[in-house]
């Protein structure tokens, strides 16, 4: 079997592919595995499959520690703080890391049994009854049984059995782009999050990261550049956020000396099927549910897990891929719920808006019963991260 794809999903497939006693192959067009990234949040089913993997005290070993946030005005001015957990959602024994350094840890679970392609992708597909052709960007080519698409939002797999991207992604209306920065601020572990009408800009700092992140998220009709054009990309953030207020001409600046600059629409992926033939997809390539629902790691862990899952309990591929989509369509969708919303909340229309927000998140710690109403806003979160009920495939 390939993956093509060595992000979370594709190494949590291999894993269990192997652990099944299947023999996975993985393509990655990056040279090496991608350390570093934003933070991420494991919850609900997904920190079962990786108490299943054996990696969730590494993954609690390498939180984030993120101890709370601060909204801030223009001038720098508190308006609210909170906990860490309740600023980012968390509930219980929800975890955060950065998505790098999990997708290290997997990685290091099946780099010595599983085969590894780096610095190469998939050029052309062609099913044949009992498998799947695949021609290499390298000149290589081989057969696999089956090809599963592990290759995120703009994936290539799915365009090439599946269709142009245009029938499956469906933007929100916000893009959003993250980098590291110098953590010229000296936070310490905390987050500070400025909101303007359609405009958010936030910046963090990690345990073990001597630097920090700058996140911003804004609202905006389509735009048009080229997915590695990174100069385009690089302008139209500055032209989203001209004449911004607080530290965000300075985190801007530091797009131009940032490795892993990254910007992108807010989109979700929609599809009847996700498996054509013998070609097949998981993670952010079946059901993107978009950054702003918080759940893209998780549905890449669950999904994975019960793919492999039901591709070795049904034995036969075509019961298998439809055990897998009747498991995970439930979860998938009551995730990608969350991303509108979310994203509403999280960007602001209007300075009535703007205005309205902070009020409330400056009284919300001193109002009796506060607590109670930010765990109310969190239980969307909570449930859907727990809509499925695991199987034990072993």
């Amino acid at each position: 079997m390939l993956i093509s794809g060595a992000s979370i999903a594709g190494t949590t497939l291999a894993y269990w592919l192997r652990r099944h006693g299947l023999t996975p192959t993985v393509v990655e067009r990056a040279p090496a595995i991608r350390d570093g990234g934003y933070k991420v949040d494991i919850r609900g089913a997904a920190l079962d499959v990786a108490d299943r993997m054996g990696v969730l005290p590494s993954i609690r070993a390498r939180r984030t520690d993120v101890r709370g946030g601060s909204i801030v005005t223009a001038t720098g001015r508190q308006v609210a703080a909170m906990d860490g957990d309740t600023f980012g959602g968390r509930h219980g024994g929800d975890a955060e890391i950065l998505r790098g350094d999990l997708n290290r840890l997997l990685y290091d679970l099946t780099k010595d049994d599983v085969e590894y392609l780096f610095d190469d992708s998939i050029a052309a597909l062609v099913q044949r009854g009992d498998g799947v052709q695949v021609t290499f960007e390298s000149g290589a080519v081989r057969d696999f049984d089956v090809v599963v698409g592990a290759d995120g939002l703009h994936s290539h797999t799915r365009a090439l059995a599946f269709g142009p991207e245009s029938s499956f992604v469906h933007d929100l209306g916000y893009y959003v782009s993250i980098f590291s920065v110098p953590n010229h601020l000296g936070l310490d572990r905390w987050e500070l999050t400025y909101v303007a009408p359609g405009r958010t800009a936030l910046t963090y700092s990690t345990a073990g990261d001597g630097g920090a992140k700058a996140m911003f998220l804004f609202a905006s009709p389509p735009l048009a550049y080229g997915h590695r054009d990174r100069a385009r990309q690089e302008a139209l953030l500055a032209e989203a956020y001209a004449g911004e207020g607080w530290e965000v001409p300075r985190l801007l600046a530091g797009a131009a000396q940032a490795g892993d600059f990254y910007f992108d629409s807010l989109s979700q992926v929609r599809m009847d099927s996700w498996s054509r033939g013998r070609v097949a997809l998981v993670g952010d390539a079946a059901y993107c549910a978009s950054p702003a629902s918080g759940q893209g790691t998780s549905l890449a862990l669950v999904g994975a897990y019960v793919l492999a899952g039901e591709l070795a309990a049904a034995g036969d591929l075509r019961a298998g891929l439809a055990a897998y989509e009747r498991e995970m369509r439930p979860f998938a969708e009551a995730n990608q719920k969350l991303g509108p919303a979310n994203i509403k909340r999280m960007v602001l229309r209007t300075r009535g808006q703007v205005r309205t927000s902070l009020a409330m998140l400056s009284l919300i710690n001193r109002l009796p019963g506060g607590k109670r109403l930010m765990a109310k806003a969190i239980e969307p979160i909570r449930r859907a991260a727990n809509a499925i009920t695991l199987k034990t495939y072993e």
